[in-house]
């Protein structure tokens, strides 16, 4: 094995004229080299999209969120608090009450979804990392209570934060009672205008739709008593999130659905994971087809060298030599185009990490998400890794089996 390892880098790898098997073989290095960069970049790229699609939806949406399974809700009494709030991996927990209201704000009608929460909800969605402008706040310091808009709703309303802190924006909630019935002169809705302390920045739907106020405030409106849409459940990080599902749903019993926030949003995670899979696909094929020049090359290389393989044979050689001679040729093609590919693609990824090269279309001064990971880099180099050898093999043993037939 030694022997041929040594005669395929001494003798195969001397100083050769610019012939069409050096420009082939060039050719087979430079194809595997763009295929394997465009693995390590594209699955980089999918890596920086999917985390911020994560954060886009996973940050507002609690990890974990329990509903009646009946009915659009339920009265708290129903479940431990206690227990759930004691349960292992249990990091915080939020009441809420979700109702679509009316706000009104000049001349202007929109409708909007009120969620009603507790105070810890604004670091369990980590709030203050998704503010447009404004302060992360559901109380004043007198104590009043107040709204964090999603940014689209209050553009549609025509409202803003100003800039002193002597003035803010008032909108009118305009909210739906529960038993509340068209008779003459009786209003149905409770009315409240509120202060606007901050413009929020998540997804989408969330900022054209949703309007944030404190639990007491939302249960007044509504006259809820007791009854809450919604427990949301923040999940320590080092927990699996699957394992306290679980464990919630033991506790709350089988009238409660519990979901995560995975579930809740399990198109949009499936259909990024979809994707990625695809295009790792789709570059290993075309990284197969790139290989076939490998193929052109080893096979020229042998037709080329077949008196130096009578040669051989009279010194002793055999099939086996013949063999590892132009298997390890083919490899070390495919392993330089391997590690120039690997240098290229995380030199580019690195690159847009830290400097930020390409920027986000339609998101001015925000740089593309990119992600390295371990799990991929082993990916990419087990997959181009077995693809080489097996391109390497196949190749080297036909012509070799039929070499033999030849001469028999």
């Amino acid at each position: 094995m030694n022997v041929a390892r040594f005669i395929a880098r001494r003798y195969f790898k001397a100083k050769k004229s610019r012939n069409v098997i050096n420009l082939i073989t060039k050719i087979s290095v430079v194809g595997i080299a763009i295929s394997t960069a465009a693995l390590v970049i594209l699955l980089s790229a999918f890596n920086g999209i999917e985390q911020m699609v994560v954060k886009l939806y996973s940050d507002f949406d609690p990890s974990i969120s329990v509903r009646s399974a009946k009915a659009k809700t339920f009265n708290q009494g129903f479940i431990d608090l206690e227990k759930i709030r004691a349960a292992e991996g249990v990091q915080n927990t939020s009441r809420a009450i979700e109702e679509v209201i009316i706000l009104k704000h000049e001349d202007k009608w929109v409708h909007a979804q009120m969620i009603g929460v507790d105070t810890t909800f604004l670091s369990m969605s980590k709030m203050s990392e998704h503010l447009v402008d404004g302060v992360p706040q559901l109380y004043n310091e007198e104590g009043v209570p107040q709204a964090i808009f999603g940014a689209y709703l209050l553009d549609k309303l025509g409202g803003y934060i100003p800039v002193s802190n002597n003035f803010q924006e008032q909108i009118t909630f305009n909210v739906p009672l529960r038993e509340g019935k068209l008779r003459p002169g009786k209003n149905p809705l409770n009315v409240r205008i509120l202060n606007v302390s901050a413009r929020m920045n998540f997804n989408r739907e969330v900022n054209a739709e949703k309007v944030v106020i404190p639990y007491d405030l939302a249960n007044e409106l509504l006259e809820y008593g007791e009854d809450i849409t919604a427990l949301y459940i923040e999940v320590n990080e080092k927990h699996k999130l699957n394992t306290v599902k679980r464990e919630i749903q033991s506790i709350v019993g089988e009238d409660f659905e519990v979901k995560t926030n995975f579930e809740k949003n399990e198109l949009i995670f499936k259909t990024s994971q979809s994707e990625r899979l695809i295009v790792y696909f789709i570059l290993v094929f075309i990284f197969i087809l790139a290989s076939f020049n490998l193929i052109a090359s080893i096979t020229m290389l042998f037709v080329e060298k077949k008196a130096d393989i009578t040669t051989l044979y009279s010194l002793g050689a055999d099939k086996r030599t013949l063999f590892n001679i132009f298997f390890f040729e083919g490899l070390m093609i495919v392993s330089r185009g391997v590690i120039i590919g690997l240098i290229i693609g995380y030199t580019v990824s690195f690159a847009q990490i830290y400097l930020g090269i390409v920027a986000m279309p339609s998101a001015p001064g925000e740089s593309f998400p990119m992600q390295t990971t371990w799990s991929d880099a082993f990916m990419i180099i087990a997959s181009v890794s077995v693809l080489g050898f097996f391109v390497s093999y196949f190749p080297t043993k036909i012509l070799v089996h039929r070499h033999e037939k030849l001469n028999q």
